[in-house]
C-alpha cells in the first residue's frame, strides 16, 4: 500500500506537495503550476513560502478545507481550521478516510522557526499509510515519538535541517520511504537531496521526486 501511495505524491517544489488518493490534498503550496482543485490544504506556517495566499486561491474551491496554525490563518479566507500540536482531526469521503495528527515542527539552533510560534508538522493517514510533513523543522526531540510510512523531510540547512540532520531523522522516524524536500527554490539544491539520499543508502529507502511539471 505505501508504493500505491507513493505514486500519487506529486512534488510541487519547495515544501509543496499534492497528493492525490480519493480527496485532493496539497502541503504548503508555493509556486505552483497546478491547478486541481483541493479538498484539502495544508498550511504549516506564516512564512510567505509556506502560506502563500496567490497560491492557495489558485486551487481553494468553496468547500476546501484549510488546516494552520493562528498565524497563517489571519491571512486565509473560507473554511479554516486552526490547530496547534497535538491536536487530531478526522474527514470522511466516499472513497478514502483522511486522518490528521498536529505535531511540532521548529528550529533547535537557529531562530527562524522558534517553538514559542506553533509551527506544524502534520501526520496524514491516507488508506492506511501514515504521511509526515516536517514542515521547517530542525532535527527535534518529538521525531523519537513519530510513526510514519512517508516522510517529507527538509534538507537545505539554514532554515531547516542540513541534510546530515536529516539523515538522523530518517534514522530516528524509520519511515519505509523519505523523500527530501526544501531544496531547489530559495535555498539548496538537488544535490543536498543527493547527499542525503547516499547517506541513508542501504538503511531507509529514498526517493527524490522530480518537480510536476504542468
Amino acid at each position: 500500500m505505501v508504493e500505491k501511495i507513493l505514486k500519487k505524491i506529486n512534488w510541487l517544489g519547495h515544501d509543496g506537495f499534492r497528493i492525490d488518493a480519493g480527496k485532493v490534498i496539497y502541503f504548503d503550496p508555493y509556486q505552483i503550476s497546478s491547478t486541481v482543485p483541493a479538498d484539502i490544504i495544508f498550511v504549516s506556517h506564516e512564512h510567505f513560502d509556506h502560506c502563500s495566499v496567490e497560491d492557495i486561491k489558485k486551487i481553494q474551491k468553496k468547500d476546501t478545507v484549510i488546516i494552520t496554525n493562528e498565524a497563517s490563518a489571519e491571512n486565509l479566507g473560507g473554511d479554516v481550521r486552526i490547530v496547534k500540536p497535538g491536536d487530531r482531526l478526522k474527514f470522511d469521503g466516499i472513497e478514502v478516510e483522511v486522518q490528521v495528527e498536529v505535531v511540532a515542527s521548529y528550529n533547535i539552533n537557529k531562530d527562524f522557526h522558534p517553538k514559542a510560534s506553533g509551527m506544524l508538522g502534520f501526520i496524514v493517514t491516507v488508506d492506511g499509510v501514515r504521511i509526515y510533513h516536517a514542515g521547517d523543522t530542525d532535527l527535534i526531540p518529538e521525531m523519537k515519538n513519530i510513526k510514519a510510512d512517508i516522510a517529507l523531510l527538509p534538507v537545505s540547512g539554514t532554515y531547516v535541517m542540513t541534510a546530515e540532520e536529516a539523515v538522523e531523522a530518517a534514522l530516528t522516524i524509520k519511515p519505509v520511504v523519505v523523500i527530501p524536500m526544501h531544496f531547489g527554490c530559495i535555498v539548496g539544491s538537488e544535490k543536498d537531496a543527493k547527499h542525503f539520499a547516499e547517506k541513508l543508502s542501504g538503511k531507509v529507502k529514498v526517493s527524490i521526486l522530480s518537480k510536476e511539471q504542468t
